[in-house]
């Protein structure tokens, strides 16, 4: 009984992180949704993507149900980074609803299976686990990411929070004033740092 109830703790703390991350793109022009704002090109719509990726593999390929969709395989990443960032030619759209996609078939495979099911990881230097490993891997994932994105949506317009409901905007009077502005757009040192053969600062190809 313990087990289930364990399963069932995580996988409701999963679904409610999920809406987490897809509320922070609300409400938020195509710009800042693509925008980097870190020196690591870190970015709203491209952790939405790598999340989607990264379910795909934990909840289907570990456990012999893969994703029925084309995924980039996890042994087939030719940059590191590459998966964070969206190119032009990936909507946001596309990407939203992939990740529920994604998400639908790893509710799939938490569902029917036991919490100490068997799965293999081979990326893993101790392949061997068990739902409940994994299941604590990608709930601790998605929340870390979580935070990353709640950092990168404060930069933009000031809302912090986990829903719509919980938002704050209310600044801390204690914050210097003259650091509480919106964040700037990259500058071109930036922009030209990340740019490379057939790409443009305006495509956003930062990883």
């Amino acid at each position: 009984m313990i087990d289930e109830f364990a399963k069932e703790y995580l996988h409701n703390d999963l679904r409610e992180i999920r809406e987490t991350m897809l509320w922070k793109l609300d409400g938020l022009p195509e710009y800042d949704i693509r925008r980097p704002l870190t020196m690591t090109g870190t970015n709203l719509l491209g952790l939405v993507k790598h999340l989607s990726i990264s379910e795909s593999w934990y909840f289907g390929d570990v456990f012999d149900r893969p994703f029925p969709e084309p995924m980039p395989r996890w042994n087939d990443v030719r940059e590191p980074g590459a998966l964070l960032w969206a190119t032009e030619h990936e909507t946001r759209e596309e990407i939203i609803d992939r990740y529920r996609r994604v998400s639908k078939h790893s509710d799939a495979t938490i569902t029917a299976l036991a919490v100490d099911a068997p799965g293999h990881v081979p990326w893993w230097p101790r392949p061997n686990v068990k739902l409940f490993n994994i299941l604590v891997h990608v709930l601790t994932e998605t929340n870390r990411h979580a935070g990353h994105a709640d950092i990168l949506r404060e930069q933009l317009d000031g809302s912090t929070g986990t829903a719509a409901q919980y938002a704050n905007t209310q600044r801390d009077p204690a914050f210097v004033p003259h650091n509480a502005g919106p964040a700037a757009p990259p500058t071109a040192t930036a922009r030209n740092h990340r740019s490379g053969p057939g790409l443009t600062p305006a495509s956003f190809h930062f990883r």
